[in-house]
């Protein structure tokens, strides 16, 4: 009987545990349903939170550091399906953006920051044993590394948390009824 009131404490103390990252992510990672990527100058966003209304999937504005309102910025409107629907800039010239997404029905999918930096001339190869020497008069960025929950490659949206949280609460059950089941003592 004692082991098995240890075994409950200890499993809902897991249990809770696996629930706090879940819940730290909450609302900021989960509202975010946009996905941005930048090749060279062009700056392209992803989502699949909006619905079409009156034949038009919603809009995305480009904003630079100066820009705080949503009709600033650069306006692309969405395009696509049911599945994904997207939007891209060219010719974006280097620094900060935000890019953030409005659905036709008013709602915002989604607000992500992007550095665009200036694209190469040609293809630069890189020896692995020496290291490049800082070019003289350049300025480190800005703003530095964008990371965070999840990291600054890709923010990702709501199911995909969900589904993490379930592969976790699935391996916390499973190791409680393991632990249960091996506490039970050998019967002939």
């Amino acid at each position: 009987m004692r082991t098995t009131r240890l075994l409950l404490r200890s499993g809902l103390t897991l249990a809770a545990a696996a629930a706090v990252p879940t819940w730290l992510a909450g609302p900021s990672a989960a509202l975010s349903g946009i996905s941005v990527s930048t090749i060279g100058t062009t700056v392209s966003v992803v989502t699949s939170a909006c619905t079409q209304s009156n034949g038009s999937w919603g809009n995305a504005s480009l904003l630079n550091s100066g820009q705080t309102a949503f009709a600033q910025g650069r306006q692309a409107a969405l395009a696509g399906t049911t599945v994904s629907q997207s939007a891209a800039w060219s010719g974006v010239s280097p620094g900060t953006y935000t890019v953030v997404v409005v659905c036709s029905n008013g709602g915002t999918a989604g607000t992500q920051s992007v550095i665009v930096s200036s694209a190469p001339a040609a293809p630069t190869t890189s020896s692995t044993t020496r290291t490049a020497a800082p070019v003289p008069g350049s300025a480190p960025p800005a703003r530095g590394v964008m990371g965070g929950l999840g990291g600054a490659a890709r923010d990702y949206g709501p199911l995909t948390l969900g589904i993490g949280a379930a592969l976790v609460g699935s391996g916390v059950i499973a190791t409680g009824w393991y632990l249960r089941k091996r506490s039970k003592p050998y019967r002939l």
